[in-house]
């Protein structure tokens, strides 16, 4: 089964490498150490979809945040994510997101993006994170603004979150322009819960002065100005997650903000920012100067 987990993430690191290549199933076989038919087989088993469909999947979601960040033509994104034709890629591009790509960067609105599930390697899950590891810490300054939120019911952190509300949601989020430049996680002070709602949710933060759409089934609320402590751990494996995590967290319970001229501020939520290896772990705690 581990040699199975191997294969199909190996696949999976291949084509995020090389989305805008012409990747083969004999790619795809050579990186996995199996036949391309084995191979197939594995993915579909482990994904849901074949490697064709992921391909094209990922390569329209690409595509898309491209079209609405960048100048960049219809037919340059075409040609780039290796569709052939326009017409191939327009009608991809409608087929999955209910919008033609013209009409969209013109006037971007949320979409569901496809953000594809990691399968991780359990044989490298175990930590080989180094006994000594530096946290970061650093005073930030968050603006007034607004953010659109899907709501749950009981979930409390990331894994309940995705079982009540589905792990998709984040696709949706990317898709919109946000302040900060990705979707957040948020705890919810209670003051910013309903009386049958959870304190966690994700979301994107954008500008106080938002007008553009708000999808079926999200809310916009209104943050103030606040102060975050941002804790930053070193970069770490992608499969040790769960203990760059926990190192913040076993951080975050030992530091004392007063040292700093700070208290913690139970009014502002904590913020998380999607795990991701290469810039390491990131939570934000919001503070209030103390009152001398």
């Amino acid at each position: 089964m581990e040699d199975t987990r191997k294969a199909v993430r190996s696949m999976q690191d291949y084509i995020n490498e090389h989305i805008a290549d012409d990747i083969s199933p004999a790619d795809l076989a050579r990186v996995s150490n199996f036949s391309p038919w084995y191979a197939r087989k594995l993915f579909i088993r482990l994904l849901g979809m074949t490697p064709a469909v992921y391909i094209r999947r990922l390569r329209l979601s690409k595509s898309a945040l491209r079209l609405r960040d960048e100048n960049v033509s219809v037919l340059d994104m075409a040609m780039e994510m290796g569709f052939g034709s326009v017409d191939g890629y327009q009608r991809a591009f409608r087929r999955e997101f209910g919008c033609n790509p013209k009409e969209y960067a013109l006037s971007p609105v949320p979409i569901w993006l496809f953000t594809p599930y990691l399968i991780i390697d359990e044989e490298r899950k175990v930590s080989n994170m180094s006994e000594t590891r530096n946290v970061f810490i650093q005073v930030v300054e968050k603006p007034a603004r607004k953010v659109i939120i899907k709501r749950g019911i009981k979930a409390n952190e990331y894994w309940s979150y995705c079982e009540e509300v589905g792990c998709d949601v984040w696709g949706l989020l990317t898709s919109i322009k946000s302040i900060s430049g990705e979707p957040v996680c948020l705890w919810l002070p209670e003051h910013l819960r309903k009386p049958v709602t959870n304190e966690y949710v994700q979301g994107v933060e954008v500008e106080p002065d938002y007008t553009g759409i708000v999808p079926d089934g999200f809310e916009m609320i209104d943050l103030p100005a606040a102060t975050y402590l941002l804790f930053r751990g070193e970069p770490f494996e992608e499969e040790n997650y769960v203990s760059a995590i926990n190192e913040i967290w076993e951080a975050e319970k030992k530091y004392d903000p007063a040292f700093i001229g700070y208290e913690w501020d139970n009014k502002n939520p904590r913020i998380q920012l999607e795990p991701i290896g290469e810039r390491g772990y990131i939570e934000l705690v919001p503070v209030k100067r103390l009152i001398p």
